[in-house]
């Protein structure tokens, strides 16, 4: 039965450890010093383990669901292996994204990339049967022995998929467990997830025009030492648009921003407890200026509030 009692103030020691973890890294490699250079992308540590991994991530719904077309591949060929030059390891799927997981799987092995990427899918079903067999698919179609992050895909039937997980954790074949949603009107769920559980990552809708989950569920991840995954970074595109034609302000260059896309990332990852951002894309070129986000110097909380007030002003 899921527990609902834990609170920052009641952490098992476990947790009180996580959490204490969490904030030593967090004064280690924060954003307000200046430790990235142009060949070096900035890391975050996951609290529950201490591993350090690059903060920009790339993420494969819709871009990667393009079958086995060899014309639309070659564009994500060029992608990936830009990303994983450019620094980036974590590449987030899900069974949910069509053909995502066997294009990734195919393109990593192409490309010689195992063991220089961070797998990262989900299991979306009911049911221990059909979760095993989803999760066994997941590391057929991916090519790889161990996947980094299993997470459970919009909270469906989490219990039973979470049972499973740790069972494979402790075989090594899953290296982490997460929580993921889509929505944040299943905020008040991950949240109490989060304080009941022992999670390593949780996943959630996070733009620089969508901030809610600022007010309680990016807390709740810092006090109980839960990474924090952010998608959803250009809301489908629509940040574009709202910015389509207009400059950035003279002072982005404050925070070594070089464009639009580099602006919106770098206010998410300004936040210290933003462990990673998974922006997806097809084009090569916005890979690059993508991953440019994850170099240089990043907003404080004041340039933070500046930069977002800026946004909603457009």
């Amino acid at each position: 039965m899921m527990q609902t009692n834990k609170s920052p103030r009641n952490l098992g020691r476990r947790q009180a450890l996580k959490r204490l973890s969490a904030l030593a890294a967090w004064a280690v490699i924060g954003p307000y010093s200046v430790n990235a250079t142009a060949a070096e992308q900035r890391k975050r540590k996951i609290p529950s383990s201490g591993e350090a991994i690059p903060v920009m991530g790339l993420g494969t719904a819709r871009t990667f669901d393009v079958g086995s077309d060899e014309k639309s591949r070659a564009p994500l060929r060029e992608v990936l292996r830009l990303f994983v030059e450019h620094g980036g390891t974590m590449i987030d799927s899900s069974p949910m994204y069509g053909s995502a997981e066997e294009v990734v799987g195919d393109l990593v092995s192409e490309l010689e990339l195992h063991g220089a990427v961070f797998y990262t899918t989900k299991v979306w079903t009911s049911g221990r049967a059909p979760g095993i067999e989803q999760m066994e698919k997941s590391f057929r179609l991916m090519r790889t022995p161990v996947i980094d992050l299993m997470q459970i895909h919009n909270l469906v039937d989490t219990q039973t998929q979470l049972a499973t997980i740790r069972e494979w954790v402790a075989r090594k074949r899953i290296r982490y467990v997460g929580i993921t949603h889509y929505t944040a009107s299943a905020f008040d769920d991950l949240e109490r997830l989060i304080s009941a559980e022992t999670l390593d990552y949780v996943q959630f809708p996070y733009s620089i025009v969508n901030r809610q989950a600022e007010e309680r569920l990016i807390p709740a991840a810092a006090d109980y030492g839960v990474a924090v995954i952010a998608h959803r970074n250009f809301e489908k595109g629509a940040l574009f648009r709202k910015v389509r034609g207009k400059p950035l302000p003279a002072w982005a260059t404050e925070i070594d921003c070089k464009s639009w896309g580099q602006f919106v990332l770098k206010y998410l990852i300004g936040d210290p407890r933003v462990t990673n951002v998974i922006p997806a894309t097809r084009k090569p070129k916005h890979l690059i200026d993508n991953m440019g986000a994850g170099l240089g110097r990043l907003p404080d909380a004041s340039m933070r509030r500046r930069m977002a007030q800026f946004v909603d002003d457009l």
